[in-house]
């Protein structure tokens, strides 16, 4: 794979750039946001190791400007030391497909990064879904709720389209996790993270919130607000 490190500790970044080319990637890296932005803009990468607290340019301005601004889907994993559910959503709300705590495992690091390849650009259909008020078009990836577009980062449309596959179905928590992240899931806050930011989104565009929470269980997706 082609990886870009963008991080401002240098000892951090030389480890994960020895290590990673150690195992036989591509790497490339930056120090400072604007840098990485550039980097990230002008060359084709596999995936992207984007530290939060960056000089020139956070992590979190980088990850929306690579969204909204450069329309890029690179796989983003954000290394950070901030731990709080907060943080984690803030970074899943400007575009982040995951997320690790400072300090972490370089064999996970890698592990999550080809998880995320190996999933990056899959469809789980190629036909239009629709069941109630929502439709996904799986060929531009965008989400329609009561009419109103929503826009939602990568593995929260991963997760509305599985769950739209088959709605009315409840799908566990382990499911979710393994279709989305495969093995590489690190914690019970990644999924509940990423189901939080769903919910929240379609709430704002649609008056409701379509998922419904099945205690012990997992999630569906129902039809209309339940009263």
């Amino acid at each position: 794979m082609h990886i870009l490190i963008i991080e401002d500790d240098p000892a951090i970044a030389t480890n994960l750039y020895d290590f990673l080319e150690a195992r036989g990637h591509s790497v490339d890296a930056a120090a400072d946001g604007i840098t990485g932005l550039h980097l990230a803009v002008t060359q084709k990468f596999d995936g992207i190791l984007l530290d939060l607290g960056l000089p020139a340019m956070d992590g979190i301005t980088l990850c929306r400007k690579l969204r909204q601004e450069a329309d890029l889907d690179t796989p983003v994993l954000m290394l950070t030391a901030r731990d709080t559910l907060e943080d984690k959503l803030k970074g899943f709300d400007h575009g982040a497909d995951d997320y690790m705590i400072k300090p972490f495992a370089l064999k996970e690091v890698e592990a999550r990064l080809v998880a995320m390849h190996k999933r990056h650009g899959g469809k789980v259909t190629s036909r239009m879904l629709e069941t109630g008020d929502l439709s996904f078009d799986p060929k531009s990836l965008s989400v329609l709720f009561a009419g109103t577009p929503v826009k939602l980062p990568p593995k929260c449309i991963r997760l509305l389209a599985l769950m739209m596959s088959e709605p009315g179905r409840v799908f566990s928590r382990r499911e979710l996790e393994s279709e989305v992240w495969g093995d590489t899931q690190g914690t019970s806050d990644t999924l509940r993270s990423h189901m939080h930011e769903l919910r929240r989104s379609l709430s704002r565009a649609g008056g409701y919130d379509p998922i419904e929470t099945i205690h012990g269980l997992g999630y569906r997706l129902i039809s209309r607000a339940r009263d």
